[in-house]
């Protein structure tokens, strides 16, 4: 594949940042660049809207935030325009164009010669420190994107919160996330570090029905409907009307949330009081008034609280009044098993992820209810932050941030 000339002139640029010592170097994408036997774009890349946000989860998925080191916004350019290369060839699979005799090989290996096509998931997103004065950004930062705040209840670790991109990748086996993260920072190794990473993993249905966390409850039974286009415009997606950048239109607004579970301490809980705090039976996921996990709980005819308590968790996170209607949020989540800590306790719990149009009016709105609720005994969020999700990379000549840094 002969390089375009914007490529050949993102190789000229880094072979002097490198002789340099700059800190803004980076790989050439192009370089490296897969190819399929049709030379098409990757089918679920291209489009309106990144993937990763509608799309079907897949069984595992890696969390990585990271800090921009990029030394201007000629750098910030180049790093935007060596992700979509690096995605959009990882996400297509094909033979990677090899560098020369003497050259270290263009590709890990690591999937065998041919990396299939398909196999991956991406999705990138850009927090609210990318929009300081480095870059020149502030006047174009999304209206609602903010440093995430500590809530009651929180427990955050700055060394696992914020960053100025945040990194979703998502498989159905680990080895393809462990290639294309080692493909990624090849290629942008001097332009961004890793600030933090948290994997996770997706669980079966168990037995049918929506998956389940690590507390054993089904997680995300009462999202809304992805297939309802008109829902997903009012609760997702940004547009212009709303008074945002018009280069953010077709993005949404992430909340990530590390969420630690004391299953030890949790597992010492009778199956009663369990399912009080979640307000839904723990075997089938029905609402505790209800017969099968799809039952809409009926509130309004239990006004005290004397089957689903005031307090249990889907009556707090979801009140399903007409008032509280627009605060929904599509949720995204996976389980994580990170070991043990330092004194031998298991470290386990939820990347949670949730997706809206406003941060504030849905994701924060929700989380104030939350506060105190009987369930934070047996949770500790720890880390994650607030992200801008990007419009998605339209066709080959389009790019990540392009309107955004027009």
């Amino acid at each position: 594949m002969s390089a375009q000339p914007k490529d050949v002139a993102r190789r000229a640029v880094l072979a002097g940042a490198l002789a340099t010592g700059a800190a803004a170097a980076l790989t050439g994408a192009s370089t490296a660049r897969a190819t399929t036997p049709s030379g098409d774009a990757p089918r679920g890349f291209h489009g309106v809207h990144q993937a990763g946000v509608l799309t079907p989860k897949r069984r595992v998925a890696a969390f990585v935030s990271f800090d921009v080191t990029a030394g201007d916004r000629a750098g910030l350019t180049d790093l935007f325009g060596t992700l979509t290369d690096r995605v959009r060839a990882l996400t297509t699979g094909g033979v990677p164009e090899p560098l020369g005799i003497s050259a270290p090989p263009a590709d890990s290996g690591v999937l065998g010669p041919v990396p299939p096509g398909g196999l991956l998931t991406a999705l990138v997103a850009v927090g609210a420190s990318l929009f300081d004065e480095r870059f020149g950004l502030a006047a174009r930062r999304p209206v609602r994107l903010s440093t995430m705040p500590a809530f009651p209840d929180d427990d955050l670790d700055p060394s696992v919160c914020h960053g100025d991109l945040l990194l979703q990748l998502e498989a159905d086996d680990t080895d393809v996330i462990a290639s294309a993260l080692r493909d990624i920072a090849r290629h942008t190794r001097g332009a961004m570090q890793v600030r933090w990473r948290v994997d996770g993993f997706a669980s079966p249905p168990r037995p049918v029905g929506t998956p389940r966390n690590l507390m054993g409850f089904r997680d995300g039974t009462a999202n809304p409907d992805t297939g309802d286009t008109r829902l997903m415009d009012q609760l997702l997606w940004v547009d212009a009307g709303q008074g945002e950048p018009a280069w953010a239109t077709n993005g949404s607004y992430l909340a990530v949330r590390l969420i630690r579970m004391l299953v030890e301490f949790w597992d010492r809980v009778g199956i009663t009081e369990q399912e009080r705090m979640f307000g839904r039976r723990k075997d089938s996921g029905a609402p505790l008034d209800g017969q099968a996990e799809t039952d809409t709980p009926d509130f309004g005819a239990d006004p005290t609280g004397d089957v689903i308590p005031m307090d249990s968790h889907i009556r707090l996170a979801n009140p399903r009044t007409a008032q509280t209607a627009a605060q929904r949020l599509l949720r995204r989540g996976f389980n994580y098993d990170r070991g043990t800590d330092a004194n031998g306790n298991l470290d386990m719990g939820l990347v949670f992820c949730a997706f809206q149009q406003d941060l504030e009016r849905q994701f924060a709105a929700v989380q104030r209810r939350l506060a105190g609720e009987p369930l934070v005994d047996y949770i500790r969020p720890f880390g994650g932050g607030y992200f801008f999700v990007l419009p998605g990379v339209r066709d080959a000549n389009d790019r990540y941030a392009r309107d955004l840094l027009a």
